[in-house]
């Protein structure tokens, strides 16, 4: 019989707890983790807490330097344009090879997901601020597009970086405060002509929709810092 590993779980909800805050902005740029702060946050031992900062900074959530601890990646330009580059280059092929390899289920979930993502608000209550359930349909829709290429370890790689460009989503103004820009007419084009099997268009759509909004997140870096 199957046993559960306390620590183990107990990891998990640490590692989904911190990285929670982190996307939230409630733990922001370079802010220092300690690990007696965290430890009473979280409820945690220290031995916990430095696996999921561990998991935390091998997903680009959080750095490590020696004899200074962990901290939570700071907003750099320079950072998101390597970003920006091997994510262009990554979910090109991915989203080719969906194309290429997905099936009728695949294709559902494409439609399915953007369905959601079109009528789902883009802004809170708040202002300046995008509302967690775009954020998630918006995530959904991403995924589901690269998910019919058959190879995991590259539709994980993908979505390993995609969460790392959250970061710099999560902490910008909203996507949407460019007065001009029809967000939601990119995605569709995005979901029209995947749906088409039009590899060359929909790789060309989603390398201009992720390259445009890295413009919009330069921007906001430079008269952030």
């Amino acid at each position: 019989m199957a046993t559960t590993n306390p620590k183990r779980t107990r990891v998990d909800a640490v590692y989904d707890a911190l990285r929670a805050d982190v996307l939230a902005g409630r733990r922001p740029p370079g802010e220092r983790l300690k690990f007696p702060d965290l430890g009473a946050a979280y409820g945690a031992s220290v031995s916990v807490i430095r696996e999921a900062l561990t998991r935390l900074a091998a997903e680009g959530m959080v750095t490590s330097q020696a004899h200074q601890g962990f901290t939570v990646t700071e907003l750099s330009a320079d950072s998101l344009g390597d970003l920006t580059d091997a994510r262009i280059a990554l979910e090109s092929l991915v989203l080719a090879r969906s194309i290429e390899e997905g099936d009728v289920a695949w294709e559902s979930q494409v439609v399915a997901t953007h369905h959601t993502l079109e009528r789902t608000p883009l802004l809170s209550d708040e202002p300046v601020r995008v509302s967690d359930e775009w954020v998630q349909a918006h995530a959904a829709f991403h995924a589901a597009i690269l998910a019919g290429c058959s190879n995991r370890r590259l539709v994980q790689i993908t979505q390993a970086l995609r969460d790392e460009a959250e970061l710099y989503r999560r902490w910008s103004f909203p996507l949407g405060v460019e007065r001009d820009r029809d967000l939601a007419g990119e995605h569709r084009r995005i979901m029209e002509l995947t749906m088409a099997r039009d590899a060359a268009g929909a790789t060309e759509a989603l390398r201009d929709h992720i390259a445009h909004t890295t413009r919009l997140l330069e921007e906001y870096i430079a008269t952030a810092t």
